[in-house]
This record gives C-alpha cells, structure tokens and sequence, in this order.
C-alpha cells in the first residue's frame, strides 16, 4: 500500500490507562486490529491477536506489541466457527490467566453490484465472520469476563450502518446488526457491570480498501469526508483505548464515530 497505513502516532505516549489487563482482539493482524493492539499496549495490556491466514502480519503485530514491552499471542482460526471462538477464549487464558477485554473486530466484504450477485455462500461467510463470531465469543468470554475488576466488550460496527453501502449489501446489513446487539447486550449486561460498546469507523485507511474496491475509487477514498481525507488507523484505535478505560466508566449500549466528520444521528 501507498502510503503505508499508520498503526502508530510518534507523538502518542501511554498513561497506563489498560496496565495489566488483558485483551483478546480479533482481526488483530492488520488494519484497525493492529493500531488496537498497539494502542492496548501502549497503555499496559498484554494482547492476544486471532487471525485468519496472514502468518506474516500477525507476526508483524506481535512485534510491534512487544517492543512496547507487553506479551502477545497469537492464535490462527476461522471465528466463523463456534468451536475456533472457545478455542481463541481458552487459549488467552492459558497464556495470560485472565480476560479483561474483548474486542470483536474482525470483517469481511466483498463488492457486488446486484443483491443478485450475492451467492448463498458469501452471505452466510459475511454473517458468519461478522456477526455470528460475537455471539459465539462473547457466549465463550463471558464467565471470564465477570472476574475482571474492570470488564468491556468493544465491537466494531461501521458508518455503512447508518447510511447503508450500495455495492456491500451483505456487510452493510451485518454492521446494522453489530449496532442493535451491542446496544442489546449492553442492556442484558448492565447489571453485571460489563460494558458492552461499539466504533463505527468511516473511511479508515486500511488493507482492506485496496483489496476490496478498484484503483479509481482506492485513489479518491477518504476525500469526499468533511475533513477530507481518509482515517488513518490509529486514530480510530484510540476510541477503542477510551471506550476499554476507566475514562468511559459511564458509558454502555454507545457509539463512537471516527469518520471525519460525517454527521450521523445514532
């Protein structure tokens, strides 16, 4: 990609706003998953990454996580799968002992012109990635969760839940269903303390982008947002560090909207 996507800002330094949680971060091999879990690391967490098939950029992930002098692991699966979402579960307790932290983040999306176009495999694969690994992470998470002094759950939803997206009708439906469970669960969650929030990012600059759309529209992202420009990636992660913290002790069942400036009511 050109230019590279920025997982760090030089300028940023850790508080010790996470120090000595532990956060399990799906799609944490690239893009926003990574700035996460560089941003979780700065401010004292130790992480644990899933990823799909991309060894190399896992790899990359960790290191970038333990230079900054936490642990990271590293667990490979399919989280469409309910039996690959308590194996990750399982194996972040085995490595830390613990789970303070979950973020649902992982996605897919696949452009397509018509609803035609959408074959019964690609929207049962979107769904699955999506949105069933949420409740199949969460249901595995949870009685470990309810041990953490300082418990939450971040799921990352999009700007495509409010305004839908035309060529990704699958994905824009499962980004609509991200926001009514997180502001579900928060409700079925409130009274033991676990806050369940969401990020919907806009136009963020990711690996995604370029392996999703042509080079016509790759070379114009981000320009039509008020600010003018795409999102890079660490600047969306430090909502996630916000919404984990004890700076958003008050907050449950919300949203958060790095976008650029696109007003969205909800």
């Amino acid at each position: 990609m050109q230019p590279l996507p920025k997982y760090e800002h030089e300028g940023l330094k850790g508080s010790g706003r996470l120090e000595g949680r532990v956060a399990l971060i799906t799609g944490g091999d690239s893009g926003i998953g990574r700035a996460v879990a560089v941003a979780f690391a700065r401010e004292g967490a130790d992480v644990m990454i899933v990823y799909l098939e991309e060894e190399e950029d896992a790899l990359e992930t960790a290191n970038l996580v333990e230079t900054l002098g936490r642990r990271c692991r590293l667990h490979c699966g399919d989280i469409g799968m309910k039996s690959v979402c308590a194996e990750a579960v399982e194996a972040t307790i085995e490595a830390f002992g613990r789970l303070d932290i979950l973020v649902n983040n992982a996605a897919e999306q696949h452009l397509r012109s018509s609803i035609t176009e959408i074959s019964e495999d690609q929207l049962e694969r979107t769904f699955r990635t999506n949105l069933f690994s949420m409740f199949f992470l969460t249901a595995a998470a949870l009685s470990y969760l309810r041990k953490s002094p300082h418990p939450a759950i971040i799921n990352t939803t999009s700007v495509t839940a409010y305004r839908g997206s035309p060529k990704l009708l699958d994905y824009s439906a499962t980004k609509g269903a991200i926001v009514s469970f997180t502001r579900s669960l928060a409700g079925q969650l409130a009274d033991q303390k676990i806050r369940v929030n969401a990020v919907a990012p806009g136009p963020i600059w990711t690996p995604l982008i370029p392996a999703t759309f042509p080079p016509e529209e790759v070379a114009t992202f981000g320009s039509d947002s008020p600010l003018g420009r795409a999102g890079e990636p660490w600047e969306c992660a430090e909502c996630y560090v916000f919404l984990a913290s004890e700076a958003a002790s008050y907050m449950t069942g919300q949203v958060l909207h790095p976008n650029g400036g696109e007003i969205i009511n909800g």
